[in-house]
């Protein structure tokens, strides 16, 4: 029988150049098409989107929300709504605008109050959507506060250092926030472009490295993958990496101690993020009175060596 081949779920299919198979962000590197609404998860995109936009998009919502309301208060014509008159169309508009923000928010200072049936009927219907509106915005706060995530600084190059006698291929990850990682888990992936013209094929193999697990995360992990006569690094060059458009897949697991709950970080390195013949450098030290101190911004630090490895 063969022998399956090994692919982490990025598909050996080649049809053409590509950029990198995970952006920096740990996101992949896939745009969906043919989808239809009703596959959309709104709560999940507001769960996973940025601080700034998810601001942002309450924001507009809330805006939103409160014209259409607003429109339908103007819409019914002046007298409507007591307090809410105006020397002019826009004064009355903009009153009614701001009516609109006391209802739905349910606060209700009381100087502008629906006077008619039907602007008692709008103003019901703008309350329950407000009552909603909150409810959804405080779970959205709360899932986007209590949701576990690694924030996992890898980084900026890998190198190729010496390891004992021989070569190393290497990277270094330390842990952004003060909560604790335990069990940590690396997993490395070299993908390559293979086969002739016309016919070519990605390739994956997981790459053997000195150390898989560690148990705690409070300093920096440097993983190391050794370049022996087993590696298929061996006897690679830079030219080499570059012909096979070679990317090395990283996928970090972790049980953050906090939430007691497992975490996941992702991240690639490409064939030109590669710095040859290079050493990292300490990112800690030892204070006057023996405390470990890390500097966070120093992950990358590296210097090169001489050809000689010296």
């Amino acid at each position: 029988m063969e022998k399956p081949t090994f692919d982490p779920g990025l598909t050996q299919k080649y049809t053409g150049a590509l950029r990198r198979s995970i952006n920096k962000d740990g996101s992949f590197n896939v745009s969906r098409r043919g989808g239809s609404w009703r596959n959309l998860h709104p709560y999940l995109q507001m769960l996973g989107m940025s601080w700034p936009r998810f601001f942002a998009t309450i924001l507009t919502a809330y805006l939103v929300i409160n014209l259409l309301f607003a429109l339908g208060y103007f819409a019914l014509g002046p007298g409507q709504l007591l307090g809410a008159e105006g020397a002019s169309a826009s004064d009355r508009f903009v009153n009614d605008f701001f009516f609109s923000t006391q209802t739905l928010t349910t606060l209700g200072y009381g100087k502008i109050v629906p006077a008619t049936i039907p602007a008692n009927i709008v103003a019901s219907l703008e309350a329950i959507t407000g009552l909603m509106a909150v409810a959804l915005g405080t779970g959205l706060m709360f899932g986007r506060f209590s949701r576990p995530s690694a924030k996992i600084a890898f980084s900026e190059n890998m190198l190729m250092a010496p390891y004992q006698d021989k070569t190393s291929l290497q990277f270094r990850i330390v842990n952004l926030r003060p909560n604790i990682l335990m069990d940590l888990e690396a997993n490395l992936v070299l993908m390559t472009v293979e086969g002739p013209p016309g016919d070519l094929t990605r390739r994956f193999q997981p790459l053997k490295l000195e150390r898989e697990k560690v148990y705690f995360l409070p300093l920096t992990w440097t993983v190391v993958h050794p370049v022996d006569d087993t590696s298929p690094l061996f006897g690679k060059t830079s030219q080499d990496l570059e012909r096979l458009q070679a990317e090395f897949v990283i996928l970090i697991k972790a049980f953050d101690d906090t939430f007691s709950q497992t975490v996941h970080a992702r991240y690639s390195y490409r064939y030109d993020e590669l710095e040859w013949q290079a050493k990292f450098q300490p990112a800690f030290e030892i204070d006057a009175e023996g405390n470990l101190i890390l500097n966070l911004d120093q992950v990358s630090n590296h210097a090169l060596m001489s050809a000689a490895g010296s």
